[in-house]
């Protein structure tokens, strides 16, 4: 039987937009995988209907004690105090560098994409956004479009974008692909 893949969600401690979170999250647990939230330290964090506190989820490890050879793929959930936040944690951003350097796939969605730009690893990749990143992503490199979803394999590793949540549907099947899982 195969090893079970490990699927990390990064987020900050708060912001986080929760749809987001909690919709690819059941996706991977469905499809088999497990699911591991990574953020900047242990404890909970607090994520949010747009701009509305929801609910708190436990941390499974801190991104400074995080290894990206222990994750089959990555998640980055929105929100954009959770994004925001999150670009400017050097241990978040390593950890995504040395995920890519890897060769492995990224899931994005909303404003996680900050998160790669601060990484800058969007250099000749083609995403989608939220639309208020599109002058970032593109100062960054890469070919920004407002599309539901996006798919690109270039640069040696895959990377599945969309804008907002009512693209979950979209997202979820093409992230599942990207990290080689099935929907149930």
């Amino acid at each position: 039987m195969a090893e079970q893949k490990k699927i990390a969600f990064l987020v900050d401690s708060e912001g986080i937009e929760q749809a987001e979170l909690t919709d690819p999250w059941q996706h991977v647990e469905k499809a088999g995988a497990l699911p591991r939230l990574l953020a900047p330290k242990l404890g909970r964090v607090r994520a949010f209907n747009h701009l509305t506190p929801a609910d708190e989820f436990d941390v499974d490890v801190p991104f400074a004690h995080a290894d990206p050879n222990d994750y089959d793929a990555v998640v980055i959930p929105g929100g954009v105090a959770n994004s925001d936040f999150l670009r400017m944690d050097r241990d978040a951003v390593r950890f995504v560098q040395q995920h890519v350097a890897a060769g492995k796939p990224i899931a994005s969605i909303c404003h996680g994409p900050w998160l790669l730009v601060e990484a800058d690893v969007v250099r000749g990749k083609a995403l989608t956004s939220w639309p208020s990143l599109a002058t970032d992503i593109r100062n960054a490199g890469g070919d920004w479009a407002d599309e539901e979803v996006r798919v690109c394999t270039a640069n040696g590793w895959t990377l599945v974008t969309s804008r907002k949540p009512d693209d979950l549907p979209a997202f979820n099947r093409e992230a599942l692909k990207a990290f080689g899982l099935h929907e149930v």
